[in-house]
């Protein structure tokens, strides 16, 4: 972002420094996530990782997640742009050999300097998992901020877990600080398509690509009955971003870190002493017009 176009700055005490792991060719709302963070003064962006989704017809999706960044930020003209590396291609289970996007987040964890380090994960846990296979020290240099998981206390059926089911119960296990927003939190970000053509399609190039993408990603939808409710989305990964600029103190609690099961379902242990933060509550409309107003700051 252009700093001059921004009414105000960031003590540097205040700052933090962020890495962004995101499946940003998986669907329409990662995109959103990605410029938000890109925008906000309080973020030192550090790099960007395309991250995996599944297997899907012989597509490196991270690669394609990495395509899709880089559309990003060309659409965004920063003058700075962080680097941008691929992820993990595979799951855990079936991954072989490293990933420069796990070299990022292991660079960076390892890296002296006064600022924490926040990772944001906007799909599987899989870079996560392998960079503490890498480097085990990071999991006390890093906060890893995670978009996945069913409800609690149950779990169930959720996209981002159950694409590596394996690096989340690494990651579970680890000493890593760990906050998790699952479904019923994330699923609080409804927005109105009406919405977003008027707040949001018209905030230059960019502006317009994210409203575009996600009504034509919408449309290809339109032979599922079931979801997207064709009028309506949910900017699923953007809480990630909102927890970074306020913690929502009172929206979150601490509990022993579950065991998922095959079935996605979580086996709790209340002997267990890891702990970590999980979500229920989101406050959409904050970090809407938060997103809304650096749209309109930095592109008229």
């Amino acid at each position: 972002m252009d700093s001059r176009r921004h009414p105000l700055t960031v003590p540097r005490s205040k700052r933090i420094r962020l890495v962004v792991d995101s499946d940003a060719r998986n669907e329409a709302d990662d995109q959103y996530a990605i410029v938000h963070a890109l925008l906000t003064p309080r973020f030192d962006v550090r790099g960007l990782v395309g991250a995996h989704f599944g297997v899907r017809n012989g597509l490196d999706t991270a690669a394609a997640s990495v395509a899709e960044i880089h559309h990003l930020l060309e659409l965004m003209r920063l003058p700075a742009p962080p680097p941008v590396a691929a992820g993990v291609s595979r799951p855990l289970r079936d991954a072989v050999g490293g990933a420069p996007g796990v070299d990022l987040i292991v660079a960076e964890a390892m890296r002296d300097d006064p600022l924490p380090l926040f990772v944001a994960f906007l799909g599987p846990l899989t870079d996560l998992a392998a960079a503490l296979r890498v480097e085990p020290r990071i999991a006390g240099r890093l906060t890893a901020v995670w978009i996945g998981g069913g409800p609690y206390p149950d779990g169930g059926a959720e996209f981002n877990l159950g694409n590596d089911v394996d690096a989340a119960n690494e990651v579970f296990d680890s000493e890593v600080e760990l906050w998790q927003i699952p479904n019923a939190a994330y699923g609080m970000m409804r927005v109105g398509l009406s919405e977003l053509a008027v707040r949001v399609a018209p905030r230059g190039p960019v502006g317009a690509y994210l409203f575009r993408q996600l009504v034509e990603f919408n449309d290809a939808m339109g032979d599922n009955a079931n979801w997207p409710a064709g009028e309506s989305w949910v900017l699923g990964d953007s809480p990630a971003v909102g927890v970074l600029l306020d913690e929502h103190w009172m929206d979150h609690r601490q509990i022993p870190a579950p065991i998922v099961r095959p079935d996605l379902s979580y086996r709790h242990r209340q002997d267990r002493s890891r702990t970590i933060r999980v979500y229920h509550r989101v406050d959409s409309r904050f970090v809407l017009e938060d997103l809304y107003a650096k749209l309109t700051l930095a592109y008229g």
